[in-house]
């Protein structure tokens, strides 16, 4: 990820409803959610919703899927991945030995299939 990747990622993050979305779907793990129930969880309109999903998934964080006539949307495993990864690269002195593990750890055992 290079810094431009990373700044669009943050700036996902940088609002408070995009951040309790994205907050939200860590916590639904890898089934993620249908559109409407994070509407409801989260107290907004859909369409409202909508926006703030286009703006996650810009920015890789957050990937959706269609099942039935529903689009679930999950956590972007991969790009959640790079933006920590960037945000720790240097670390302990640029010993990324150090870092990794933590986040393939926690990312393994949260949003596993």
């Amino acid at each position: 990820m290079d810094i431009n990747e990373a700044v669009d990622a943050l700036g996902g993050l940088a609002q408070e409803t995009r951040l309790k979305v994205f907050r939200l779907l860590v916590r639904a793990g890898f089934n993620g959610m249908a559109a409407g129930d994070i509407a409801k969880a989260v107290g907004i309109p859909k369409n409202t919703l909508s926006s703030h999903l286009a703006i996650l998934a810009r920015a890789n964080l957050v990937q959706a899927r269609k099942e039935g006539r529903s689009m679930i949307y999950a956590v972007d495993l991969e790009g959640t991945r790079a933006l920590l990864s960037f945000l720790v690269e240097d670390c302990c002195q640029g010993d990324p030995s150090v870092c990794g593990p933590l986040i393939e750890t926690t990312l393994a055992t949260c949003c596993s299939e």
